[in-house]
This record gives C-alpha cells, structure tokens and sequence, in this order.
C-alpha cells in the first residue's frame, strides 16, 4: 500500500547545490543518535557533509585567531557507519558527482522512519547502474540501525566492486563559517576488521570513547557472498567482487551499533557494540520493531487536519517527526537537553539554547515523562548556574545562553561575519532571560500534569534560584521610583547591553509571582527545608511582591518598547533595503560589511516584546501589568503589535511563530501566512539560501505544532483548569488531536464551529474544562461539544 503524500517527504533529480539541506531533511535519528540524509560513502565538502551525532557526546578544541585565544565545545561527528559503495571494475567508486545521473530520488517516510534513495548513473563507457539504498535509526533499540541496498547492472556484464566501511577520518566540517577552526576532535583512534566491522575512537579532551560497529551481508540473485576486510591507522573496510551479468541484482544488509561511555548500564562501548550485532537480528526484524516503535509514537502524537489547505498536514507531520527524531523516550538517559538544531548537524555546534520553551508545550502534552526526564538537564547544572551568579557577584543561579556538557556558557566571544570576513565581538552571553524560560518550562511542566513530586524535589529549588538572581538583577532608579534591569540583551539580539528590555523585565516580575506560588504549594515542612537549605529570608519574599507592583516597563506612544530609548534609534529605509538585497533576513551582516552598526537602527531580528504574548495568556499578562500600574489595552496590544511587525527582519525562524501568536486574535489571515512561514521554515523553497543544511530549526519545527494546537485552539492549563478559546481560521479545516492531560488520554477536535473533547474510559477523576466561558466535568469516558454560540 502507498503512503499517503501527507507522510512522504520527497525530492525529485540531483541538485548539488541543495544537497546537503536534504541530507538534513532526510536525517534519521532516535533521540540518542542520528545520521545525516548523506549519500553512502561521500566525504564532507561543498556538496556533502556526511555526520553522525549522539546526544550529549561534547568536545572542546582551542583556537587563536589573531591574538585572541577561543574555546568551543561542540557536538561531534562520530565515526561513519554508512558506507556502502559500488564500483565497476578496478574503477572509481560511483557517486552521482562522478557519474551521469539518469535518475535520482530521495524520500523520507516519516511514518515509518525510513529514507529511501534510489538512483541510476551511466558511465562514460555507457554502463549503466540502478541502485535504490533504504536507511533507518531504530527507534525500537537506540544503539541499532539498519541499512540495504539493491543495485542492478542494466545494460552490461563484468565484474562488480561492492564495499563497505566504517570511517573514523571524519571531523566536524559540516559549518563552513567554522572551517577555519579546530575541527578533529576523535582520537586514537583503533579499527578493527574480523568479519564485523568496528571503529572505537576517544573525544581527544572529554576522554569520551565511542564505538561504531557494523556487520553486512550480501547476495548475487539469491546467493550469499563473501567479504575481504581490512583496516588503516583510522577505518575498517570491507569488499567483495561478483562477476554480474545484464538484469543481475546484487543485495546487501548493514546493521550498524554505537555506544559511548557516556551510556547507562554497559561495561564498555566496545564490548557492547560488539555485543549488540552479535545479538541484533536481520534488518528486516531490526525495521519491523522500529516500525511498530514509530506507530506507538504516531499514536501519542495522533495530530489530523481534515480538509486543510494544501501541505499544511503534511509539513506539520514532517515537523513533528523530526522533534521526534531529535528527542525522544531514547533521551531520559542521554542527560543532554534540548539542542537548538536537533542531532542533524553542527550549527551552533550543537549547543543547548531556549528552544525547550517552544518544544516542551508538544512534548507535555503527550509525553510528559520525557519532559521530566529533560528538565533534569537543567536541574543537574544548578550548580553551575549558582557559580556563574557568584562570578558576577549576584545571589541565586544564572543560567547560560548556550550550554553543552557541563552548564558553564558555551556562547561564542566573537562572530566571524561571512559577508565581511570581520570578526566581531558577541554579546549574546548577555541574554539573561534563559533563566527565565527554564523556570518558565518547569512551571508549565507542573501545571500541565500535576506533579507534586517534580515540584517538591526539582522544579521549586530551580525556580527560586532563579527568582533570586533576577532580583539580585534589579537596581532601584529613585527617579522613577522603580526597579530597573540594565545591561541585558533581550531576544532580539540585534542590541546588545540595553537598560530595561521589556520581555526581561515583565517576565521577571512574572517570575517572582510564580516562585511565590510554587513555594506555597509545598508542604510547610519541605517549604522550611528549602528556606533553611537556600537561606532564603522572609524578606527576600516581601521584595519579590514589591517587585511585581514596582518593576519599570518602557512605553512610547502607546507602545511598549523593546527597551528603554528603542524609539531614538534611526529609522531603517525597508524599502531600499529590500530593493537591493531581496532577502534581510541578516539584516546585522548586511549593515556591518557596509560599514553600519545594526544597533544603531530600529531594527529586530525578532520582535522580544510579542514573546510577552506568545507565553502568557492575555489575561495573565494583563492582570500583572495592571498590578504593575500599566493597564493594557487592546488598542495598546494592537498597536505593539504592529509596530514590531513592521521593523522586523525575521532573522530567526521564531520570528514567524511570535508573529503569528500575536496576530491570531487581531489579524487571523495575516497570522496564517506567518504559520505557513513556520511550518515550511526549513523544508520550504525558500530556505534554499538559509542553514538548514546545517542543522534543522528544532524551536520553529515544535513551534509550528503548537501553534495549531494551542494558539489557534486558545488552549491554557493554568489553575487546574483546561482551557480552549478558539481562534479557529475556517482554512485549517478540522483539527483532531490526542492529548494528555493530569494523567488522562483525551481526543480533542475543533473547527471554526464547534469544539469536541471525549476522554478515555479508564479510571480516574473528572477533570475540569472550560470552553467558549463554560464549564464541565468531564468523568472517564464522557465526550462533550460546545458550541460558540450555545
């Protein structure tokens, strides 16, 4: 049976120069590892950059660069189990740079997780041979993968080359802004070839070892066939010759395994890999457990948009598969986080940012286990976070921008500009408010399921920290007779050390309420451990209420401002601009290799001020800005938000989900072409010059699905109840859902005219929902409508 289109993600004929965004789109991954889409056997280079990565395997190399000595940890490119080649002859291996492409195609089957590549290629001899090679990262089994590939002589007789390898030559050359960097990062490096196929290499400064090992089979029209095997200093080969005649298939099986020493319950990657293809059964069994595997995840994350527009399903599918493939049950163990670009490349060197902020509302809802088990990542580098508040002299923990193994600030001193050649500083170290999206993620956490435990052993220790810090943060301007924030950079990121960036300073005063609120939820006895652990005085707690009623916000002509003097700032001719480089997306690259300063504009990469509506439900926000003495106002609402709309770049694929948010309720078909921008922000056309060959945007692919089901739906899980007001546009059709909910399964379907929600039969209490201003119980098994009018 063919799939249906709504799963396929499909690339027609070989184009070089988007290859390697493909090979990210066609990622196969687990949550513990993932592979590139990349042609079996090729080399990093202007065309390819083959990479396997698993979650939470770091290395730090140091560089000079001019005087100036740098640090940067990244994620690494593990040894390359792909390879898999054909040859005629004595000749070359056959890619599609050395041959004729007479056919080529590239599918990714996100129901299943396989990737399929089927091609034909000619020689300069005429020879002509047809291959079709399918892929897959178990999700059954985190440390297997399977592999095949069928190749048919067409029109010759001779003698076929087929080889096979693991290559540990490989090194993080996949970002080309960082090629001039230190890039080898494996070190003794040991292959081994006795039938099986293995590679063991150690991370040359985190001492990490990682095992690659494969074992391949291979048959001509049935019969099976034997290999020669062999190592260098740094691989492990494996070839064999058949003698083929016209019409003459030639099949071969990989099963590849990797472990790490980073694994749980293991004695040692060698061992364990070498255990793991003893015991691993054929691909065909290894994918049919990885295939039931993908279908209990589908069932979790059941999400369906009858009569939607056009691709709207489908790149909402495709998002969510790759969410998955980047985090998964697979990564409770990894202790890794969330990474910004999933495990598909080395953009940003696989760094851990905010992005659990726009992936943990998909998560929660239906698999809050793994939320939990992520969220430990940031629980584990509380310590680091406190030292990194002593450093500055500040009370509480001070969470980093960028963060990789250890929790200490990974972010970058200085940028090199690809327009320019210019090295300049970075001050994106500055952007305090991640602090504030992991207190923000933990609280969301809790309020979605209601787990007393997360609170009272993790959650409330983290939040109070830091509550403290950003207290510690303020100063108090008896000018105004308020409490000001300086020296930040806000989301925006274009403005640097800004005094009073509005996000910042609202979601802090947002932040004290709730670190008040998630220390009375405990019981008084663990309420007095944690004061006594913390040293946590009364007094804190009264400047905590303070600071909600007597934080500063800038506004300016009915406008709240990014931040304080943003409306001084020289005014940017759009127009000129777009005229002479169509897309400004950089808008910072393009001003500074012409000399300019982009902080010296009314210009923003992403408006941080209507992330303010993207996390807090309008009458949350309203209620603290009045508590604050700045009553809100639509007319206020509308006005920022179109302020912001029209000095924005959208240099970030954010940019599109909080435009979206903020429009939903004000201009619903502007705010549906920004959804559209966020559910194609990396397989869309028009990425084509973007960096999605480095690394899919993992915050914008989970954005994209929270969107429709929270944005649109107006769904809210404050104060124990479960709340829908929907914003429905009639040209998403009907959306139906699965959704978890204080431990209970619910189906949720909503249109523009009515909202259903059934929840299963089994045992448990009612929970309360309300929808359209009413509400119910809703008991096991009870299924109700409402309707906007009734």
């Amino acid at each position: 049976m063919n799939p249906s289109p709504e799963w396929i993600l499909a690339f027609s004929g070989y184009d070089p120069a988007d290859e390697r965004r493909r090979e990210a789109l066609c990622t196969a991954g687990n949550g513990y590892f993932a592979t590139r889409g990349a042609w079996a056997g090729s080399t990093s280079g202007e065309h390819h950059c083959p990479g396997t990565y698993l979650a939470g395997y770091y290395n730090r190399l140091t560089d000079t660069i001019g005087e100036t000595t740098v640090e940067n940890e990244s994620l690494v490119n593990v040894p390359d189990w792909l390879p898999l080649t054909v040859a005629i002859g004595d000749g070359d291996w056959w890619t599609p740079d050395n041959s004729e492409v007479l056919d080529y195609g590239l599918e990714l089957n996100a129901r299943r997780g396989v990737v399929t590549r089927r091609f034909t290629l000619r020689d300069a001899a005429g020879r002509e041979l047809r291959g079709v090679e399918r892929r897959f990262v178990s999700m059954a089994d985190p440390h297997l993968a399977g592999q095949t590939l069928a190749v048919t002589a067409v029109n010759w007789s001779g003698r076929l080359r087929v080889g096979s390898g693991v290559y540990g030559n490989v090194t993080n050359s996949g970002v080309e802004r960082y090629r001039k960097l230190g890039a080898r990062h494996l070190a003794d490096l040991r292959p081994l070839a006795d039938g099986d196929l293995l590679v063991t290499a150690t991370l040359s400064q985190s001492r990490h070892r990682v095992t690659v090992g494969t074992r391949t089979v291979a048959s001509h029209n049935g019969s099976p066939l034997l290999w020669s095997t062999s190592t260098d200093g740094t691989s492990a080969y494996a070839e064999l010759s058949v003698d083929v005649t016209a019409g003459d298939v030639v099949g071969i099986e990989k099963v590849a395994a990797i472990h790490g020493s980073r694994d749980v319950g293991i004695s040692e990657p060698k061992l364990a890999t070498r255990l793991a293809l003893d015991n691993a059964p054929g691909v065909a069994g290894l994918l049919e457990a990885h295939v039931l595997a993908w279908s209990q995840l589908w069932r979790r994350f059941e999400v369906d948009l009858e009569e939607a527009y056009d691709g709207t399903l489908g790149a909402l599918r495709l998002n969510i598969f790759h969410l998955l493939q980047s985090v998964s049950p697979h990564s409770g163990d990894t202790d890794a986080g969330v990474p910004a670009r999933g495990l598909h490349g080395e953009a940003y060197r696989g760094h851990v940012f905010w992005d659990e902020l726009f992936v943990f509302p998909v998560l929660t809802l239906r698999l809050p286990e793994l939320t939990r088990d992520l969220l430990r990542y940031r629980c584990r580098r509380l310590p680091a976070a406190r030292l990194a508040a002593r450093e500055l002299g500040l009370p509480g923990a001070m969470f980093p921008w960028q963060s990789g193994s250890d929790g200490r600030e990974e972010s970058a001193r200085i940028h090199l500009n690809p327009l320019s050649g210019h090295w300049t500083e970075d001050a994106s170290c500055r952007q305090r408010h991640i602090g504030l999206a992991v207190a923000y993620t933990m609280w969301q956490y809790v309020e979605i399921t209601g787990d007393q435990d997360f609170l009272s052993d993790h959650a409330a220790e983290v939040i109070v920290e830091v509550a403290r810090f950003f207290a510690g943060l303020t100063e108090y301007d008896a000018g105004r007779d308020r409490y000001v924030i300086r020296g930040v950079v806000g989301p925006d990121e274009f403005h640097p050390s800004v005094d009073n960036n509005a996000y910042t300073n609202v979601m802090a005063v947002w932040l004290f309420g709730v670190a008040a609120r998630a220390l009375d939820r405990l019981p008084s006895w663990q309420r007095i451990e944690i004061a006594e652990s913390l040293g946590l005085r009364q007094e804190e707690r009264n400047h905590w209420d303070e600071l909600t009623r007597r934080m500063y916000v800038p506004f300016h002509d009915g406008v709240i401002s990014q931040f304080e003097g943003y409306e001084q700032l020289a005014e940017l001719d759009w127009t000129a601009y777009r005229r002479q480089y169509g897309d400004i997306r950089r808008l910072d690259r393009i001003l500074e290799a012409e000399g300019h300063d982009v902080a010296s504009y009314q210009v923003s990469k992403q408006a941080d001020v209507l992330m303010l509506l993207y996390l807090l439900p309008h009458s949350d926000l309203s209620a603290l800005m009045d508590r604050l003495g700045y009553p809100l106002s639509a007319a206020v609402v509308r006005r920022t938000v179109e302020y912001y709309l029209a000095r924005t770049c959208h240099g970030s694929t954010l940019s599109a989900l909080v435009h979206a948010w903020g429009l939903a309720t004000l201009d619903p078909d502007h705010a549906l072409t920004f959804l559209e921008q966020a559910l194609h922000s990396d397989a869309g056309d028009a990425v084509r010059t973007g960096t999605t060959a480095e690394g899919i945007h993992l915050a914008a692919m989970a954005g994209s699905a929270d969107l429709i089901q929270r944005c649109f739906t107006g769904l809210t899980t404050t104060s124990d109840v479960l709340r829908f007001r929907p914003h429905w546009p009639s040209k998403l059709g009907t959306l139906g859902m699965a959704l978890r909910y204080r431990g209970r399964r619910l189906v949720a379907e909503i249109s523009s005219a009515a909202v259903t929600l059934t929840v299963d039969p089994e045992p448990g209490p009612a929970i309360e929902v309300r929808c359209y201003g009413r509400s119910r119980q809703l008991k096991p098994g009870d299924s109700h409508t409402w309707l906007p009018t009734s």
